[in-house]
């Protein structure tokens, strides 16, 4: 039986040498919105869910469904902050829980998917900034896509290493103007249905909100991947929790208002995106749904506005996913996960700048050698960066319930919401993993098309990293086994959540 031990107190939040109070809550709360580019997933996700056989109009009720299960992995997320404000977030908890291997798998999950993503995300922000411009043979030019695509990359690096005020006030303008479009588009979109009856419009419908008009179980698994994804992100307001305002509350509580306000802005613009032409125009147009909708919803050549709301979105997720991979590779360097260079703060800017340094040059190396095979294989990228997603998402919710299960039986309270919610959304992800993963496996369900190494192309991707990742950890056991490697699982400190106000006011 494994040896546990109380856990030590929280660390400093200004151990790392980070810059502490740079941001506050609100701040927090528009750095987890933007981090899930609500206009990108949107105009590259909502086509596809309606797509799928049995779906079709109940693409709002997904939205609804999908909601559930970030909501009880944000509170996960906020009681474990609570006790341990660490800006590794999974990788830190999952280890005080399980141990050091777990944990460190946890924190590999983080840097796996937000490196894999970044390579999208730069693909959407090279071809939108010629969209925009009207240069549309250069936005179906690899080239120059990839030319403009490491130029964001750099430049979004540049602000991250800068430093997190610059970062934060950054967000506040992009995410800003994303927010202020899809608004516009939501309003204009359902007062033409209603006013105008546009071609192929549908008015809303209440049986759009019925989940059990889905037709199947595997309608609705193949939906809630598509919707988990584009939640994906929120995460972030708690990644730089030892920069924030009170940080063992502000970033948990920004993070379940961040999934809140994503509920409302998904569930808003699909209703209106699918009234307006009807379902078939989505599909038919479903790598862009936002962009094809533009030109007849928005007059006056204002549907330019739809292609800055998508490239602001992509900029901003960009940049708002330099952020946690940088503070979980500093997490990890400062416990001896991983070699201490990572660790390193530039002492003007307060920020890890090694770490952004490296994250940089990791994101172009993958941007790049994606970019040049073709865009089939980021998209399935895109797939192979769920596995990342549901894996430390799901393995926070576990380590909570069990971190704290010294505590569960002290309240109802605490059974219910740092318990059982958890467990249960740990679970549901962990399901929804496995699930992916075995369809993936045939190479039918990719873009690509054909196998790779045997399996789907997603499958590939992702048991390369992992691959990478196990080899990487057994050669820093090898190499630097203590501090970290000899650490044991921990519980929570007896009366941790006393302090913790109701759910209902977070």
């Amino acid at each position: 039986m494994a040896t546990v031990e109380v856990a030590a107190p929280a660390a400093g939040v200004q151990e790392k040498g980070l810059k502490a109070n740079a941001l506050g809550f609100m701040s927090s709360v528009v750095i987890g919105v933007a981090s899930t580019a609500p206009a990108y997933s949107l105009a590259a996700t909502l086509g596809f869910v309606t797509l799928i056989a049995g779906i079709g109009f109940r693409a709002p009720i997904i939205m609804v469904i999908a909601f559930v299960p970030m909501l009880l992995i944000a509170l996960a997320f906020k009681y474990l902050n609570q006790a341990d404000p660490d800006c590794g977030t999974t990788f830190t908890w999952a280890t005080r829980a399980f141990g050091p291997v777990t944990g460190w798998l946890g924190g590999w999950g983080i840097l796996y998917a937000d490196v894999l993503v970044m390579a999208s995300l730069s693909q959407i922000a090279g071809i939108y900034s010629f969209l925009l411009v009207g240069a549309d043979g250069a936005a179906n030019s690899k080239l120059w896509v990839g030319v403009v695509g490491v130029i964001w990359i750099l430049l979004m690096s540049v602000i991250c290493y800068i430093g997190i005020e610059i970062s934060a006030r950054t967000q506040w303008f992009l995410l800003g103007a994303e927010v202020i479009v899809l608004a516009i588009f939501a309003v204009v979109a359902l007062a033409k249905v209603y006013s105008g009856h546009p071609v192929g419009s549908v008015h809303p419908s209440w049986s759009w909100l019925n989940p059990f008009d889905i037709g199947g179980f595997g309608a609705l698994t193949d939906g809630l991947l598509l919707a988990i994804f584009i939640y994906w992100g929120w995460d972030t307001a708690v990644s730089v929790n030892e920069e924030t305002t009170d940080a063992k509350k502000t970033p948990g509580r920004a993070a379940v208002v961040s999934t809140f306000l994503l509920l409302g802005i998904y569930f808003v613009v699909s209703i209106a995106a699918q009234a307006f032409h009807g379902i078939n125009f989505l599909n038919n147009h479903a790598d862009d749904i936002l962009s094809a909708l533009g030109k007849d919803v928005l007059p006056w050549h204002l549907d330019k506005l739809l292609i800055i709301a998508v490239l602001t979105s992509a900029s901003a997720s960009t940049q708002t996913t330099i952020l946690p991979t940088t503070r979980a590779t500093l997490s990890m360097a400062a416990h001896g996960a991983i070699p201490k260079h990572f660790a390193r703060i530039n002492p003007r800017y307060l920020t890890p700048g090694v770490s952004t340094i490296w994250m940089a040059a990791v994101s172009i190396a993958c941007f790049v050698t994606l970019n040049s095979l073709s865009s089939n294989i980021l998209s399935d990228s895109v797939t192979a960066t769920g596995f990342g997603i549901a894996f430390y998402y799901g393995l926070s919710g576990f380590a909570c319930t069990w971190y704290f299960r010294r505590e569960l039986t002290k309240s109802l309270r605490n059974l219910v919401y740092v318990g059982l919610l958890p467990l249960i959304g740990g679970l549901v992800l962990f399901t929804l993993l496995a699930y992916d993963v075995y369809q993936q496996t045939d190479p039918s369900f990719s873009n690509v098309g054909h196998a790779w190494l045997g399996v789907g192309p997603p499958v590939a991707i992702g048991g390369i990293g992992l691959a990478v990742g196990i080899v990487l950890l057994v050669v820093q056991r090898v190499v630097a086994p203590d501090p970290f490697f000899r650490r044991k699982p921990e519980v929570a400190d007896p009366g941790v959540l006393e302090a913790q106000p109701e759910v209902a006011h977070a």
